[in-house]
């Protein structure tokens, strides 16, 4: 019997070189659990030298004041899994900007990385909405000198655009964003939303 990820879940990727804010959308029958149905967003890239960003939808079981001292706020505000690397860190994606935000780095139109983390902890405390504007996680995902376009050409990626809001970017989680991220790559990907998360459990 034939493997079906051959046939009918195969798609060969239109867009085949990734680009610092472009999403990483995993192939359906991902077998790696940080990315299983997982969306990155590419934060760092330099082509032939490597790629950084974080997985946008793998939510835990954290809240941030959990993890975080000094939050007052009691809001429940999510933590992400961003990857498997530095995950004795916290790392934030937000659309505040470096007025709210001093030192933020705008690294896609309207999207900003870090920043000064007491002015984060003030805007939380504040009681300020965090859906849409603001997001955390427990550490980030690398891929090597050549190691990214490598799983590209093998399909373990599709690569689709940042969303054209901003704030829809840290909107959602788990499978929704994915299968939403999944349907803005267009009608060949629409076999990849018949699949679920667990195909064990199908």
């Amino acid at each position: 019997m034939k493997d079906i990820t051959t046939n009918l879940f195969r798609v060969k990727s239109q867009i085949q070189t990734p680009s610092v804010g472009c999403l990483l959308v995993a192939e359906p029958f991902s077998r790696e659990s940080y990315f299983n149905h997982g969306v990155v967003s590419l934060i760092d890239y330099i082509p032939g030298e490597g790629a950084t960003g974080v997985v946008m939808n793998n939510r835990t079981e954290y809240q941030l004041s959990e993890l975080l001292e000094g939050i007052e706020h009691r809001q429940d505000i999510p933590v992400f899994c961003g990857g498997p690397l530095g995950q004795d860190r916290l790392y934030f994606l937000h659309t505040l900007g470096g007025e709210i935000i001093p030192d933020a780095r705008e690294y896609t139109p309207g999207i900003y990385v870090g920043g000064d983390f007491d002015a984060v902890t003030s805007y939380v405390n504040a009681g300020y909405l965090v859906e849409g504007y603001l997001r955390f996680f427990i550490g980030y995902s690398n891929w090597a000198e050549g190691q990214l376009e490598k799983e590209i050409r093998q399909d373990s990626w599709a690569l689709a655009a940042a969303p054209a809001s901003p704030s829809e970017l840290l909107q959602s989680a788990g499978d929704r964003y994915w299968h939403r991220t999944v349907r803005s790559l267009g009608p060949a990907y629409r076999s990849w939303t018949l699949m679920p998360r667990n195909v064990s459990a199908n």
